[in-house]
C-alpha cells in the first residue's frame, strides 16, 4: 500500500510541475491553432469525468483520447456521439472497432462538427443579402493499436482533416500516437498520447478571390484581374496528455475509479484534468463526476457530471446508453449523449 501511495504522488508530483511550468511562461497562444474542434471531448464517460480518461479509455472513444487503449477493444463495437454543443453548433462522432488479442484492434473515426445556417452579409447589405452559409469540421481517423506485453500497449492514429465555410477550405493531415501502461500495483494505470502532429492549414477557394485594378493611375488598363487573398498557415491543435487512473475499488458489485490528466497544448496554457467514476450492480449503473481545467488562467470550462446504463443481450450483445453534462463559465452548459453497442 505505501509503494502505491508513493507511485501516485510522484505522478502527480509530475503533472503539478507541468502545470507550474505552464504558469511560468504565461504565454498567450489561445487561438492560434487550426481546427480547435480536434480538442472536443468525444464520448459521453470521458467528458463526465472532466476529461480526465487517457488511461481509462477502452472503447471507440479512445481513437479521440489514446489510441493504445483500443487495444482492450476485443469485439466489433459501434459507438455513436452527438451533442447539441454551444449555440448554433452540433457536435458528433461515429466510431467503430474490431480487434482480438492476438493482432490487435482496428479502429475507424469519423468527427464532425458543424454550424446551423447563417445569413450572408456584406457592407452594402447589412440586414442581409437573403442568401445563406454554413461552416462545417470534418476529421477521418484510422487507427491501430496492440499490446506489446502483457502490461504494455501502444497505438497510432492517421487522420485527415478539413475545415469548410462557404467555399473555401483548408485541409491537412494528422498523427496521434499514445501508450497504456498497466503498473505492477494493483489497479493502476498510466497513460500517454500526443495528439495532432501533423500539416499546417491554410484556407483556400473561390470566396478569396477579389477583382483588382493592377495600375488604377493608367487609364484604359484592364480593370477586371481576379486576385486571391492569401491567408497565413496555422499549426494543427498539438496537445499532449499524460493520464493517471487507479481503480480505489474493483468487486463485483461496485467499482470506483479515480483520474487525473495533465494536458500540456500548443494553443493555451497547461492545465490538469480530474475525474471520478463509480460502477454499481456489476458495473451496470455508472455515475460520473470531473472538473475540467484545473490551474488554467481564464478557466471557460469546469464542473461535469453524467451517467451511463449497461444492458446486456442474448449472445453477449452489450449496450451502453450515456449522458453527460459538461459546464461552462459564460456560455451554459452542454449536454452529450451516447449509444455504444457491442456484438
Amino acid at each position: 500500500m505505501r509503494q502505491r501511495w508513493c507511485y501516485i504522488i510522484s505522478i502527480l508530483g509530475l503533472v503539478f510541475l507541468m502545470t507550474q511550468s505552464g504558469w511560468s511562461q504565461r504565454v498567450k497562444k489561445v487561438g492560434t491553432a487550426a481546427a480547435p474542434f480536434l480538442r472536443i471531448a468525444v464520448g459521453s464517460e470521458g467528458t463526465a469525468m472532466g476529461s480526465a480518461y487517457v488511461s481509462v479509455a477502452r472503447d471507440p472513444s479512445a481513437i479521440f483520447w489514446n489510441p493504445a487503449g483500443l487495444a482492450q477493444v476485443e469485439r466489433l463495437g459501434f459507438l455513436v456521439d452527438h451533442s447539441p454543443y454551444l449555440p448554433g453548433l452540433s457536435f458528433n462522432f461515429l466510431g467503430v472497432t474490431y480487434g482480438n488479442h492476438q493482432w490487435g484492434t482496428v479502429g475507424l473515426g469519423v468527427t464532425a462538427l458543424s454550424t446551423d445556417r447563417m445569413e450572408i452579409t456584406t457592407p452594402d447589405q447589412p440586414m442581409g443579402t437573403g442568401e445563406t452559409f454554413t461552416a462545417a469540421s470534418v476529421a477521418v481517423s484510422l487507427s491501430y493499436a496492440r499490446y506489446l506485453t502483457e502490461r504494455f500497449s501502444i497505438g497510432g492514429t492517421v487522420k485527415y482533416v478539413q475545415e469548410r465555410i462557404y467555399n473555401s477550405t483548408a485541409n491537412g493531415f494528422a498523427f496521434d500516437i499514445g501508450t497504456l501502461f498497466v503498473t505492477p500495483f494493483k489497479g493502476i494505470r498510466l497513460g500517454v498520447s500526443i495528439a495532432n502532429f501533423g500539416t499546417s492549414m491554410r484556407i483556400r477557394g473561390e470566396d478569396l478571390n477579389v477583382r483588382v485594378d493592377i495600375a488604377p493611375d493608367i487609364n484604359g488598363n484592364n480593370q477586371s484581374v481576379v486576385g486571391e487573398l492569401k491567408t497565413n498557415e496555422f499549426d494543427m491543435p498539438l496537445i499532449m496528455r499524460v493520464g493517471l487512473s487507479w481503480d480505489v475499488i474493483n468487486s463485483d458489485q461496485v467499482l470506483i475509479t479515480l483520474a487525473a490528466d495533465g494536458v500540456n497544448p500548443n494553443d493555451n496554457a497547461q492545465s490538469v484534468n480530474l475525474g471520478a467514476q463509480v460502477a454499481l450492480f456489476h458495473r451496470m449503473l455508472k455515475l460520473q463526476l470531473g472538473f475540467n481545467d484545473l490551474f488554467l488562467p481564464d478557466r471557460e470550462r469546469g464542473l461535469t457530471l453524467g451517467m451511463g446504463l449497461a444492458i446486456t443481450q442474448f449472445s453477449g450483445m452489450g449496450l451502453n446508453i450515456g449522458y453527460a453534462y459538461q459546464s461552462f463559465r459564460y456560455l451554459g452548459g452542454v449536454s452529450r449523449f451516447s449509444i455504444y453497442l457491442t456484438l
